[in-house]
């Protein structure tokens, strides 16, 4: 009835739990509370309290998140409320968000109610203006 071997059917690949290495994104839950840096090379999503600094390839933070630390994310979309600075590539600060902290950014949204509470750079590199001599005249 039960057997020691573990054969599969054929071409069946094995269950990867959440957490595993191939896994594209973690999630911690409003539930979870983290004293302490976070480094993640996959994307977050956190619906929780952190209170440390936090580096990953793109964050979702839900809206009754709190998150007190740096932020450094290739993109970025705030819902909840952050107490320190941020660092991204593109950010997108959602109705309820709001941060208390200095912001730099390449691109940048704002919705109506978001609120940014800091110095606010644009890291992009400068746009070269061409003048074009017109023939007109």
């Amino acid at each position: 009835m039960f057997s020691k071997s573990s054969k599969r059917p054929s071409g069946a690949s094995p269950t990867v739990a959440t957490g595993a290495k191939h896994t594209p994104f973690s999630i911690l839950g409003s539930d979870v509370r983290i004293t302490g840096n976070l480094e993640a090379s996959v994307d977050l999503h956190i619906d929780g309290t952190i209170e440390g600094d936090i580096a990953c390839a793109a964050l979702v933070q839900g809206a009754e998140s709190r998150i007190a630390g740096h932020v450094k994310a290739k993109s970025a979309r705030i819902g909840g409320l952050i107490e320190g600075s941020i660092t991204a590539e593109e950010l997108v600060v959602e109705a309820p968000a709001r941060i208390t902290g200095d912001v730099s950014y390449e691109r940048i949204t704002i919705a109506t109610g978001g609120q940014i509470d800091g110095r606010m750079t644009h890291s992009g590199q400068p746009t070269e203006l061409k003048l074009i001599k017109s023939d007109v005249g």
